[in-house]
């Protein structure tokens, strides 16, 4: 049986890159490419918003730090030795404890929807980086409703208070600008989230109800 394409409009394609973007730069610290990107960003500064006042800090920031002093940053904020200054997991900040309910549930979700962990990742699904990764993913596969379910479920009621630790953190120089970005970001995911909630069916199935995105596995890193 073939299966009908997606079509992905040029705002969800948008968001789904900023949600890799966050990703890349969460899961550790950028190299070289990726600061020359974001070095090379055009940014409209006429646009006066705080998307475009993060999109401006961020390009800055990004020439202003070698790959080997944002190693030094990454590893302070959220490895540490023992513990970084941040904890960048979802069950951390709905709970106060690691591996909890909300993991446990996460995971159950995931494996409904395709999704499988690498053999080689050592961190716990809930980590900030591999829930952007998942939710990129599902804006470009996956219908509406089951965005919202899954942002709703595992990312919306934490993820402000994850921006706000990271931009007071001691360390954060650089991912202070992140933070700002992730941070403006979600706000405009929270409308976008709102108003997709206001235009799904009430018999359409919601967070209860998350079927695999596709038939194949998707891994999550």
């Amino acid at each position: 049986m073939t299966q009908a394409i997606r079509q992905v409009s040029e705002n969800d394609q948008f968001r789904a890159d900023i949600y890799q973007l966050l990703a890349a730069l969460l899961r550790r610290a950028p190299s070289a490419e990726l600061l020359a990107f974001l070095q090379a960003l055009e940014v409209d500064v006429e646009e006066d918003n705080d998307m475009t006042r993060a999109w401006a800090a961020l390009k800055l920031a990004a020439g202003q730090f070698t790959p080997e002093q944002l190693e030094d940053e990454y590893f302070n904020l959220f490895l540490g030795v023992g513990c970084g200054e941040i904890l960048p997991y979802g069950s951390w900040f709905m709970t106060g404890s690691l591996m909890d309910t909300p993991l446990a549930l996460l995971r159950q979700d995931l494996a409904q929807m395709g999704f499988e962990r690498e053999e080689n990742v050592r961190e716990p699904e809930d980590h900030v980086a591999a829930l952007c990764e998942v939710m990129g993913s599902l804006i470009l596969e996956a219908p509406g409703y089951r965005q919202l379910a899954f942002y709703q479920r595992h990312i919306g009621s934490w993820i402000n208070r994850f921006c706000d630790a990271v931009a007071k953190a001691p360390s954060a120089a650089f991912y202070g600008t992140v933070a700002q970005l992730a941070k403006a970001f979600f706000a405009v995911e929270a409308n976008e989230f709102e108003q997709l909630s206001l235009d799904i069916p009430v018999n359409c199935p919601g967070s209860a109800d998350i079927a695999p995105a596709s038939q194949e596995a998707v891994e999550v890193h």
